[in-house]
């Protein structure tokens, strides 16, 4: 499942019929499906008609709703049930959630809040990503939320495989999804059954490759490839990954783009650093 970036004209205005293209062209690679309205789409730079929009765009083009999983955060527990309704309107298979992010919130909350998300009925994957929300969805919690028929999966971002055993031992029907780009062979290797990916967007083929090679512990196929790609991986985990992706998908002739601010230009530095990688993996046929 990519977790797509948006387009935007010069204008910066969303370019909906270049998404689409986007969302298909990401599925005829061999992606299962996309995360539209996360962190990549921007997602917080968007006005509600827009957000609205993105999703059912990527239900149209991507011709199934099954294969669509929108970011539904949003500061208020109510507001992210909202976006849930929408997303099930729009005829989305799943949705995925950020813990409350505006504080530091306890256990209790983050269980309350998930609870009322799913008064929306459809499937929720937790996303996890401590760095960012300051909220860790540690295994004993993420139990309790599959306990209580909150969650179905969670995407782990946390960067610490060793959590994927924890959690399968705490909760053995919750579905590990891999959630940073740069572990995704050790999170497979340890059990993950799905990836909710980044760089797909600049080389989709490569990933599929390597996603069912990973899958499937081949690896003699996985290893090549994910020490060839790495380079390109770890940017989906630094702050700038955003306007990284976008690049390489230029770089590819993939249409990556502007960003809407906050989000501004690359330093020379890292903007060389993601040029470097970028072309190295297009002279080796990766993009």
């Amino acid at each position: 499942m990519v977790a797509t970036t948006l387009p935007f004209r010069a204008d910066l205005s969303v370019d909906y019929d270049a998404y689409a293209e986007h969302v298909r062209r990401l599925i005829d690679a061999g992606c299962d499906g996309v995360v539209p309205n996360g962190s990549l789409g921007e997602y917080q730079t968007l006005t509600p008609e827009e957000r609205t929009r993105v999703v059912s765009t990527a239900v149209e083009a991507a011709g199934d709703g099954a294969r669509v999983m929108p970011g539904v955060a949003a500061y208020g527990s109510a507001e992210s049930r909202r976006w849930a309704e929408q997303a099930a309107e729009a005829g989305a298979g799943s949705v995925l959630l950020l813990p409350p992010n505006a504080y530091r919130a306890d256990a209790a909350t983050v269980r309350a809040h998930y609870a009322e998300v799913a008064k929306a009925g459809l499937p929720i994957v937790a996303y996890n990503n401590p760095y960012d929300t300051k909220v860790d969805l540690v295994p004993p919690l993420l139990a309790e939320l599959h306990g209580e028929g909150s969650i179905v999966a969670v995407k782990e971002f946390s960067g610490d495989v060793r959590r994927a055993y924890e959690i399968a031992e705490l909760a053995p029907g919750l579905d590990l999804l891999i959630g940073a780009d740069d572990v995704l062979l050790e999170l497979a290797l340890a059990g993950a059954v799905g990836w909710i990916a980044g760089y797909p967007n600049a080389l989709p083929e490569a990933s599929v490759e390597l996603y069912r090679a990973a899958v499937a512990h081949d690896l003699a196929t996985a290893l090549p490839l994910y020490k060839a790609l790495h380079s390109l991986l770890r940017w989906d985990s630094k702050t700038e990954f955003v306007q990284a992706i976008k690049l390489s998908m230029d770089l590819a002739g993939l249409g990556g783009g502007p960003t809407r601010a906050p989000r501004g230009p690359l330093t020379p530095e890292v903007d060389a650093a993601v040029r470097a990688a970028t072309e190295k993996a297009l002279a080796e046929g990766l993009c």
